[in-house]
């Protein structure tokens, strides 16, 4: 079968991130054509090969592009999204894919009139941190998780361009956010229940720029998120306990440790008070080595390439789409209620 041919919306650091990207690991896409609005961002598309539209217009006009990218400030996906569909793409869109759940309805309800594949690009599924984490849980290798703790936390003290603007739809949770989100609801096929936010703004007037958010999901596991632009020393990236076993990753690197109880290793109490550095404590002392195990982390080695390459076989009638817009949309409502939660100063109940 020939090659789909791909038009991206918007060549800026997103946009020529996707054209290099796919020219480099999905040979089954031919990357033809770019639109921007900046004629240097033109100018900067021409000199790597690739054709340049004079107008949104033109770009959907063109009969011999079968996939649409957009990669434009926030605040334009949906518009951007329905017209491409409307004119017969299948379109991939960046995240956050709207502004809010009443948005990516109306996309959802286009999408379902025209019969064209619609997806968000949530590359962090592929995260290997990540994938570690779910690998354990799928493998029982932590018994049942009721505690997760994923922290993103960087030191720089600000938004960078576009994120900064609440026009645009900056902010923290609509940025960082939506991929941590998303990723605890792959963890957890289960409703989220309820949910609370404390979104702080210390550096950028107008968005969250450090962000606490937390949700509780309908199975009993309790889950926080952590997002931060002035933190100058950094918690695990990951800690996650569960009635047999804790793992931790400190970072993007994925070192890390996984400790797992042993089966039928009896703990015994000593009659005594135990003084440890916590002072005297039988609750706090630390637990004997006898008991657990320290087991190597999952070997994960994903391939983000997996997912444009989905975008291919569904295209192709071959395969079910990997990230769908039903998903996004429990994303979406979750964050609107962060917002509301923000807002009123106090948690929100829920079945989403």
């Amino acid at each position: 079968m020939a090659k789909l041919r791909q038009a991206v919306v918007g060549y800026g650091g997103m946009g020529g991130w996707h054209v290099q990207s796919v020219r480099e690991k999905v040979p089954e896409i031919e990357v033809y054509g770019v639109y921007d609005v900046r004629e240097e961002a033109l100018e900067a598309a021409r000199a790597k090969g690739l054709h340049t539209y004079s107008s949104l217009a033109e770009l959907l006009a063109d009969d011999t592009i079968d996939l649409v990218t957009i990669a434009v400030p926030n605040n334009f996906h949906k518009d951007i999204a329905i017209q491409a569909l409307r004119a017969g793409k299948n379109v991939v869109c960046e995240k956050p894919v709207t502004l809010n759940a009443a948005e990516l309805e109306e996309i959802i309800a286009v999408r379902d009139e025209t019969g064209k594949v619609f997806s968000i690009h949530q590359n962090r599924r592929w995260d290997k941190d990540f994938r570690i984490v779910k690998a354990a849980k799928d493998q029982g290798l932590l018994g049942k998780v009721y505690m997760v703790e994923s922290k993103v936390q960087g030191s720089r003290g600000s938004m960078y361009g576009w994120r900064g603007h609440k026009e645009n739809g900056g902010g923290m949770l609509l940025d960082w956010g939506v991929h941590l989100l998303d990723q605890a609801m792959q963890l957890f096929d289960e409703k989220v229940i309820s949910v609370d936010a404390h979104l702080l703004s210390m550096y950028t007037p107008g968005v969250d720029d450090n962000i606490k958010v937390f949700i509780r999901f309908e199975g009993g596991c309790s889950y926080e998120m952590e997002m931060s632009t002035n933190c100058l020393i950094n918690a695990p990236r990951w800690h996650v306990q569960g009635t047999e076993g804790t793992l931790q990753i400190d970072d993007w690197s994925c070192k890390g440790r996984l400790l797992k109880l042993k089966p039928n290793a009896e703990m015994k109490w000593s009659d005594d008070i135990v003084y440890t550095e916590a002072g005297p404590t039988r609750t706090m002392a630390p637990r004997p080595e006898y008991t657990m195990n320290e087991i190597p982390l999952p070997d994960e080695k994903p391939d983000w390439s997996d997912y444009y390459k989905n975008i291919v076989g569904v295209i192709e009638g071959k395969e079910e789409l990997i990230v769908k817009p039903e998903q996004a949309l429990r994303v979406m409502k979750v964050i609107d209620l962060m917002f509301k939660a923000e807002k009123e100063g106090v948690g929100q109940k829920c079945r989403i």
